[in-house]
């Protein structure tokens, strides 16, 4: 029997049939006022010159009126400009690329779990069956503390990484934007578990004799989101604070905290976290504009911290035997997801296209008015940015980002090629993703990125930027001599 109706999947593209809707509603506007338009000009030229004079004729200007409308307009034009935000710029930033005498490839990773745990195989077995699915490729780095057997993990290592990481980031930095110094008004400096006293803030003044009064900030204990957190709070500063430059430093000092017990939990972050770090320019100055790579849009900070599962979830503590490391929840990919949709709940407003945000609310509306059983709809992000750069804090991090946010593989390449090469450098991976993305040559003027993050607390963060040029493949970056290499097939698991 032939069909009553007509195989629409076959005889209409859908794909065309949504991007004419979205068109239609995200200019809606712009189509109503073209005909109101067309008719005022329709009118005019029926009118002709000797009517459209008359009535120019015909209105009385009173002097005192023109001048008080003067005034009023001035008046509302200066607390309008007076109260708009000043732009913030990312001038340019830099990561910081470990030698190749700290790299870890697989092989020497168990050999020392081997060694280091030769009473406990079962642990030994577990950090393998981790590492044989965790994305990491051969050539991510540990600092040289971690190298020894057993690992040194002394004060006097954990600040010689945090000098050569930050140093050189800060080092690369300078020479990429000349900046000098002495032009340092804000300094942000994070790091979530290695806090000394002096802080590595002052650490930095220190080495590079920076004025006595810039104000300097150290965070610390706020996870692998803390480098948003970092954008944010220079942000705020920014504000306050005319013709001024921030820099931003953003790093994880693993030395001091490589897990040396037997506890699975706190065994898998020395699977996954490397060394990293990174060094980031911003400015309100206005002649930065030209050569800024960047724009600040928007910044959204989500903390679940109310909640004691949340607030549990990547906790450091002691295990039995007093040894301290990161206890990583099995509840984690759930917190992680329930903070993203809080997150997404207050960002999709501030970035989503009208018909994504009219056909949100129609099956919300519908969904409690007819039926509660509707598929919610997933807002299209791909709609708002062309890129994304999701924290590589694992593979199921970013393997859930990707289904949640219905991503293509392009979408997460940067996160994946990020973890595989430099594995979780912590906050400063979303800055190696970002580097990815131009060595590609992907980045454009106008394009939009979205950074997310998660931290400890439980948190999640997001960073909205606007590309201000068309950006020329870096030279002299993390990816600079492997950049032809990527991107590589990563399978499910490499057997070790």
């Amino acid at each position: 029997m032939p069909p009553l109706l007509p195989d629409f999947s076959n005889s209409v593209k859908l794909k065309y049939v949504k991007l004419g809707y979205h068109y239609l509603v995200d200019h809606f506007l712009t189509l109503t006022f073209i005909p109101v338009m067309v008719g005022i000009v329709v009118e005019i030229v029926r009118l002709g010159p000797d009517e459209l004079l008359n009535i120019w004729n015909s209105v009385h200007f009173d002097l005192i009126q023109v001048l008080c409308s003067s005034f009023l307009a001035i008046f509302i034009a200066t607390v309008y400009f007076m109260s708009k935000p000043r732009c913030i710029y990312l001038v340019d930033y830099a990561c910081y690329k470990p030698p190749v005498t700290c790299r870890v490839p697989f092989a020497t990773f168990m050999e020392h779990s081997r060694l280091i745990l030769s009473n406990n195989p079962k642990s030994v077995e577990f950090q393998m069956r981790i590492l044989e699915r965790s994305g990491l490729g051969e050539e991510t780095c540990l600092p040289p503390a971690i190298h020894y057997i057993p690992p040194k993990p002394t004060m006097e290592a954990a600040r010689g990484e945090a000098e050569v990481v930050i140093f050189s980031a800060m080092d690369s930095l300078f020479e990429k934007t000349g900046l000098k110094p002495k032009d340092i008004d804000i300094l942000i400096v994070n790091c979530s578990l290695f806090s000394p006293t002096p802080s590595l803030s002052a650490m930095v003044i220190n080495k590079y004799k920076l004025r006595s009064n810039i104000k300097s900030f150290n965070l610390s204990g706020m996870g692998c989101s803390a480098g948003l957190i970092s954008i944010d709070l220079a942000r705020d500063l920014l504000q306050v604070h005319p013709n001024s430059n921030a820099v931003v430093v953003s790093t994880e000092i693993i030395t001091p905290n490589y897990y040396q017990g037997k506890e699975r939990a706190m065994l898998l972050p020395n699977c996954l976290f490397r060394m990293g770090g990174a060094a980031i320019l911003l400015s309100n100055r206005r002649s930065e504009r030209r050569r800024a790579k960047y724009r600040l849009v928007h910044v959204v900070r989500t903390h679940k911290g109310a909640d004691d599962k949340a607030y549990r979830c990547v906790f450091e503590e002691e295990d039995r035997e007093g040894k301290v490391g990161i206890n990583l929840s099995k509840d984690l990919m759930a917190i992680a997801g329930e903070a993203l949709k809080s997150n997404i709940t207050t960002i999709g407003p501030l970035v989503l296209p009208g018909s994504e945000q009219l056909l949100f609310l129609l099956t919300l509306i519908g969904r409690k008015i007819f039926n509660p059983k509707w598929k919610p709809y997933i807002p299209d992000f791909k709609m708002a940015f062309e890129h994304f750069c999701i924290h590589a804090g694992g593979r199921a991090v970013i393997d859930e980002l990707q289904k949640n946010l219905q991503l293509s593989a392009e979408h997460v390449e940067a996160s994946r090629m990020t973890l595989h090469r430099f594995g979780n450098t912590s906050s400063s991976s979303l800055w190696y993703e970002m580097n990815y993305i131009e060595s590609k040559g992907r980045m454009k003027k106008g394009d939009r990125i979205w950074q997310i993050a998660f931290g400890s607390g439980f948190k999640c963060n997001s960073a909205v930027w606007k590309c201000n040029c068309t950006i020329k493949t870096p030279t002299g970056g993390p990816w600079d001599d492997c950049i032809d290499q990527y991107p590589v097939h990563i399978p499910e698991v490499v057997k070790l």
